[in-house]
């Protein structure tokens, strides 16, 4: 009889079979998942994958006849309440943002942060209750509402919504725009110490120059890494082909011999002191700090690389809908939008934003846009994805 536990890929496969076989619901899976490291990707992706739920809009009663009146509008939401609570990333609102909307309206707000959207789901996975809007990014939407946590915005109030440009409307984690409120977008690229290089980086190819070594970190992020090698080598950021994906992991482990290590935002600091000279990082957390040191430059490798957005959405069971919505639609404005954008350093899906801004954003052009993706879900090669970053980190 053999002792032998089982691995975290045959208890993750045990766990999907589990879900699919009715033996243990959403919330338990996803818990489960988190623990045992499963990507947000693949956790959606099997989500998917064992639901046999028809979308809302395409379920009809049986007979139901073919001219079925249309069903009325979200309720209304009632008075305004006295508080509200929000949880977003760390560095991420302007100084006086939450002041001036007290202010105006009465309103107490508690702000909360996080640093991944793994601890973000983790925290609403646990039962934190009481979050009235929290900021996930594409794929954590994602999840979020294939565990039925999220609920729907109601438009009546959010006469402002008018403001968000095209590139951020009817997205592929909220095609109809009923869940999401998008707040900032940003460009994956390499930020470096123009005073320590020798010539400003171009490709991502100089995490492979062995002359920076030490002085180089990747993004602490699975999709980031592997998405920069894949695009690398002319291929999509989103590839499933088993001969990319090896590719990808083989530069991946050749950066790595070179790196200080894989970190995401506290590199800011890195750089600032001059412990890092090349560092892959999004475009905002940059500009920030270069208003620590202004030796600091970002750059969209030639190869181009990732472009995303993080929205707003408001948990299951919001205690304080009303001022939510409030809230959302006050980000809305263009000079709010503007001034969270200017602290921030990233662009403001609003486009009346960008006119009142101290230092404009540029929406992507067609020429860079053939050079970004957004990051797609990777449905079935989830797995196949997982078991690379995790040889990654290993190797």
């Amino acid at each position: 009889m053999s002792d032998k536990r089982p691995t975290e890929a045959e208890q993750a496969v045990a766990l999907a079979d589990s879900l699919a076989e009715g033996r243990l619901d959403r919330r338990s899976f996803v818990r489960g998942a988190l623990a045992l490291g499963l990507g947000l990707p693949s956790i959606a992706a099997v989500l998917q994958a064992c639901s046999g739920e028809a979308p809302e809009a395409a379920k009809a009663p049986e007979g139901a006849a073919a001219t079925a009146p249309v069903p009325a509008g979200p309720p209304d939401l009632g008075p305004m309440e006295k508080e509200l609570k929000i949880c977003n990333w760390s560095d991420y609102i302007a100084e006086d943002t939450i002041a001036n909307f007290e202010k105006e309206t009465g309103v107490k707000v508690t702000y909360d942060t996080f640093e991944s959207n793994e601890e973000l789901i983790g925290k609403l996975q646990a039962g934190a209750t009481g979050y009235d809007l929290v900021c996930p990014s594409g794929y954590a939407v994602q999840v979020l509402l294939a565990l039925k946590l999220l609920e729907p915005l109601n438009p009546k109030y959010l006469p402002n919504q008018g403001n968000i440009a095209t590139q951020f409307r009817k997205t592929a984690f909220d095609p109809t725009d009923a869940h999401t409120v998008p707040w900032q977008w940003g460009i994956t690229g390499i930020a470096y110490r123009a005073d320590k290089v020798k010539a400003p980086p171009d490709s991502w190819a100089v995490f492979h120059d062995p002359q920076y070594k030490g002085k180089l970190t990747m993004m602490d992020d699975m999709r980031d890494v592997i998405g920069a090698w894949l695009k690398f080598r002319g291929k999509s950021l989103n590839s499933t082909v088993a001969e990319d994906l090896a590719a990808a992991k083989a530069d991946s482990l050749t950066a790595k011999a070179l790196l200080q290590s894989f970190v995401s935002a506290p590199v800011k600091g890195q750089l600032v002191a001059g412990d890092v000279w090349i560092a892959q990082l999004w475009n905002g957390d940059t500009i920030q700090a270069k208003a620590e040191n202004d030796k600091i430059e970002w750059v969209l490798p030639k190869e181009g690389g990732a472009i995303w957005c993080d929205s707003m959405v408001m948990p299951k069971g919001a205690p304080n809908k009303r001022a939510a919505h409030a809230f959302l639609d006050y980000i809305l404005r263009p000079e709010v939008g503007a001034a969270i954008s200017n602290f921030t350093g990233y662009g403001s899906p609003n486009s009346a934003a960008t006119a009142k801004m101290e230092k404009p954003v540029a929406y992507p052009t067609d020429e860079q846009m053939k050079l970004l993706e957004f990051q797609a879900d990777l449905a079935g090669a989830s797995g196949d994805w997982d078991q690379v970053w995790t040889e990654v980190k290993a190797g």
